[in-house]
């Protein structure tokens, strides 16, 4: 979630930016009288996109983070710039996002609206949120109820995400503050961080890290590795695995590797230096059960952010495009 580097605003830590009061409206069974089967449609489809392309998992996942934290959980993420109109896709911060997370959740709502009873029904908001719930658990993350009942965001501009996502070399302070901003705790915080146990991150993300100085704080063996991986001057589109260890399994490995100082990025391994976090991270080291209740816990938190109901949305035809 954090591949990239971004702008750093501190916030408040008393600060909540979007309220989760709409999330009241949301339910786990709210499609049940307008498309009863939409979370297994909605589950085979992203299975063959998981079965096709396995970077999958991390793609959709990010999106979903991306997503919620700028202008709630409403799939402004998804719209595509047009005419004058530069939409949060666009924005230098989301110019990584991979095009695998976007299209799992456009053949997700092409199998929901094939259905005729569905067909326009069901918004692209809801759809990223229960994509995120089945990439999860196919790669062997826990599976969860998801609340639905999110209506899709009305604008999308990239002027909005400035300031509103961590980067790679946030500090614990600024970490806490930013998800603060959305309602989440430096407990949520810690649990939504271990999305980073998949997925991949750009050498440029970290190359600070690992120069004529390595970073103290990484540990030497990972970080000779890594100089290896991504020698000096490589192309900028190089990337490697986030987790070393078990890049293709959603587990608390991640926790592990910040035990041994192989946290990829700066903003993951302060998790572990910091002693104010470092308790949450040693408790989810020792026990996969705990952090899957934490991070079941906190990715419902998030899901509840800025959501969009009556007048503020609507469910689009077209995930890309506003209507």
């Amino acid at each position: 979630m954090r591949e990239l580097q971004g702008i750093f605003f501190l916030f408040p830590i008393t600060l909540c930016l979007f309220s989760q009061s709409a999330y009241s409206q949301l339910t786990q069974n709210y499609y049940a009288n307008i498309c009863p089967n939409v979370e297994s449609i909605v589950r085979a489809a992203v299975t063959k996109k998981f079965l096709e392309t396995p970077i999958t998992v991390g793609a959709t996942v990010r999106l979903f983070f991306h997503d919620c934290f700028v202008q709630g959980c409403d799939a402004s993420v998804m719209v595509a710039s047009s005419g004058n109109n530069t939409a949060e896709k666009d924005h230098a911060i989301n110019l990584s996002l991979a095009g695998d997370g976007f299209d799992t959740v456009i053949r997700a709502r092409a199998a929901v609206d094939a259905v005729p009873q569905c067909t326009n029904k069901v918004s692209c908001a809801d759809i990223l949120a229960m994509a995120t719930r089945d990439v999860i658990a196919l790669s062997g993350g826990p599976s969860y109820a998801v609340e639905l009942g999110r209506l899709d965001g009305l604008k999308s501009s990239a002027t909005d995400v400035n300031g509103m996502l961590p980067g790679p070399d946030s500090s614990l302070d600024q970490l806490t503050n930013m998800f603060a901003v959305n309602g989440l705790s430096m407990s949520d915080m810690i649990a939504l961080s271990a999305a980073h146990t998949i997925g991949f991150a750009h050498c440029t993300t970290f190359s600070n890290r690992i120069g004529s100085t390595v970073d103290p704080t990484m540990n030497p063996t990972y970080a000779s590795q890594l100089q290896g991986a991504c020698p000096t001057n490589a192309d900028p589109n190089l990337a490697v695995g986030l987790d070393p260890v078990s890049p293709r399994t959603f587990d608390n490995q991640y926790y592990k590797n910040l035990q041994q100082g192989m946290g990829l990025l700066k903003s993951d391994q302060v998790l572990f230096t910091d002693t104010r976090s470092r308790p949450f991270v040693n408790a989810w080291a020792r026990s996969e059960a705990g952090f899957q209740r934490a991070f079941v816990a906190a990715i419902t938190k998030l899901g509840r952010v800025g959501v969009k109901r009556g007048a503020t949305g609507n469910i689009r035809q077209n995930c890309a495009v506003l209507s």
